[in-house]
């Protein structure tokens, strides 16, 4: 796991450039850094050492130099890769993952990410041709950012690793505003910052003679395969076996985050880390210690354990938001920092949990679509003239279900996590923004026509809440203590087992992620695997009634910049019925109050 950037530009003090972006980055890669430099370009590597401690340094080249890559993240299948090189007749100098780079560029040119297993974020530049060749992995695991400002190209890991070049333009975008708050996170490939872009999962780039060329070489797709429910559970069973055992890959000790749920307990109970990671809060519904313990006791493995506290949770806010590069208002990003701070004491590897529920079925909204097939069975005007009368009530849970139901599935659903509806988002905003949520998932409601409701939501939830907010929090949270976090759901072999599955194999009336609960049961000790996922849950919403925590959401609230944005009285009165019992707004205030103090880190002098 490290931090990449790199820069095309005409100014001669390239050095001075890439050096300032790679002192950005330097909490990616704090075990050292590499520069390279050609006519125009320069790249950075800032390494965090995992495999090939002696050999691994970067940039690494092939046999004549000719090419050269930086490169973020992990080859698991790297060894196999080696091999089927070698027979081809590269020669390899290292025993590191990255040089299968370079060596199957030279073969594969950019078919290469194809070839690869693993997460990853790398750039390749072939000195013969000038040509740059940029790929981040299926799922977007690793980040990767890039802009033309002033005929100058740059990419990196992190967008803040542009803010000290002197051609970079720091403007906010304001068009995405509405949408981020529909979200709660930005849902768009353009970013906050203006010209800013983040590279889409399953994307390459190649960037040459000024242009660039985008090309998509990976997309989700959806095949039940025939299969009875106890082939499944075997499948899910090796597949998860075998890319537990890929992501333990490693020359230094690789430990675990652990919650109560039955994603990072499965992981767990495969992988058997010496080590295991939990963070917990002194309300009894928001903490997931005892059950960690628990599980840990049965497996006699250790668990390391921190109660955060309200204060320290909202000091440590604002750097968050820094490092998240954009902001989120999921609250679990703050326990992610916290159990990444307080896991890399140890070590420098964690596995993570990330995925299953996206994959595997495991989201309650998904057991609507069986839980209510007799109110699908009303014709769709009839729902249509409900949903549209219901609307015109407050937000409610009964309300909110009817007007779902009340319009087709790409009208309504933008995501499990949706925040704002559209309605409310215009309410509280300051000025008309156009880009709205639906207009975002469009394309994949298109790319997904003729399937079924539920793989539809899938993916969704794929290319949006998994891919844009949770892979991105993951990420930033982990390597803001300098430790990379593995996930070993969010696998391109166990995506073929998953999405082979029938409906009735992730939900039914009874349950979500039904295979994959039976899969675990043989190997959890405990009874995490019935256990619904809580997803570090934090206590946000009893933590905003307090004078403490209010007190400075109104002090944000109530700045000279928030009229820009919001309307100060409306977003103040959510606040108000929050705090008096009367309303449960804590989401949206959170939202606000997020974007808000991003804002005011990146943005105001």
């Amino acid at each position: 796991m490290c931090g990449i950037a790199g820069i095309l530009t005409k100014r001669e003090n390239k050095k001075e450039i890439i050096e300032a972006m790679s002192e950005r980055i330097k909490h990616r890669g704090p075990d050292g850094v590499g520069y390279f430099f050609d006519g125009d370009l320069a790249l950075c590597h800032r390494r965090l050492s995992i495999i090939d401690l002696s050999t691994g340094n970067q940039p690494m080249f092939n046999e004549d130099a000719t090419i050269v890559t930086v490169f973020n993240g992990e080859i698991y299948n790297y060894i196999e890769l080696k091999e089927e090189l070698e027979k081809l007749g590269h020669i390899f100098k290292t025993k590191s993952d990255t040089e299968v780079l370079v060596h199957g560029y030279e073969e594969w040119y950019t078919d290469l990410p194809k070839h690869l297993r693993g997460m990853f974020a790398f750039a390749i530049y072939d000195k013969k041709t000038k040509e740059l060749f940029l790929a981040r992995d299926n799922f977007g695991i690793k980040p990767l950012y890039y802009t033309i400002m002033n005929d100058t190209f740059m990419f990196a890991s992190e967008i803040k690793a542009f803010l000290d070049t002197p051609d970079f333009q720091k403007i906010l975008n304001e068009d995405i505003l509405k949408a981020y708050l529909e979200f709660s996170f930005v849902p768009t490939n353009e970013t906050f910052f203006k010209e800013v872009y983040r590279l889409d999962a399953g994307m390459s780039l190649i960037y040459k003679d000024k242009n660039i060329k985008l090309n998509k070489y990976f997309k989700l797709d959806f095949k039940d395969k025939e299969q009875s429910f106890a082939e499944a559970v075997e499948d899910i069973q090796k597949v998860m076996q075998d890319s537990v055992k890929k992501h333990l890959l490693s020359d230094v000790e690789v430990g675990s985050f652990l919650s109560s749920g039955i994603d990072s307990s499965y992981i767990v109970s495969l992988a058997k880390p010496a080590r295991t990671y939990t963070v917990g809060y002194d309300i009894a519904k928001y903490d997931e210690i005892s059950y960690a313990k628990d599980l840990t006791e049965k497996l006699g493995i250790k668990n390391t354990s921190k109660v955060i506290k309200m204060d320290e949770y909202m000091e440590e806010f604002p750097k968050i938001m820094y490092y998240l590069d954009e902001p989120t208002s999921d609250p679990a990003a703050i326990s992610l920092y916290f159990v990444a701070k307080l896991a890399s004491r140890d070590v420098k590897v964690v596995l993570s949990g990330e995925g299953a529920d996206e994959f595997f079925g495991g989201y309650n909204y998904y057991r609507e679509e069986v839980d209510m097939k007799f109110y699908n069975k009303i014709p769709y005007f009839i729902r249509h003239i409900i949903g549209r009368i219901a609307s015109l009530f407050p937000e409610g849970y009964g309300f909110n279900f009817l007007v779902r139901r009340g319009e087709k599935l790409e009208n309504s659903y933008i995501g499990v996590n949706r925040n704002f509806s559209e309605k409310m988002a215009r309410k509280v905003l300051s000025k008309e923004y156009k880009l709205r949520g639906i207009d975002v998932t469009k394309e994949t409601y298109e790319e997904f026509k003729g399937y079924s409701n539920i793989h539809k939501m899938q993916a969704i939830d794929i290319n949006y809440w998994l891919m844009k907010d949770i892979l991105l929090k993951a990420d930033r949270m982990t390597m803001a203590s300098s430790l990379e976090g593995r996930v070993p759901f969010i696998d391109k072999e166990v995506f073929k087992i998953a999405s082979g599955l029938s409906i009735d194999k992730k939900v039914t009336k009874e349950n979500t992620k039904v295979a994959l609960r039976m899969a675990a049961k043989e190997v959890i000790p405990t009874d995490a695997y019935k256990k619904k996922k809580l997803g570090f849950p934090v206590p946000i919403r009893e933590w905003m009634k307090t004078p403490e925590v209010s007190g400075k959401i109104k002090e944000m609230f109530n700045k000279d910049f928030t009229s820009k944005f919001f309307k100060v009285d409306v977003i103040n009165k959510l606040l108000d019925e929050h705090v008096a019992g009367k309303k449960d707004n804590y989401r949206k205030i959170w939202t606000i109050y997020s974007f808000l103090t991003w804002y005011e880190i990146y943005f105001v002098d």
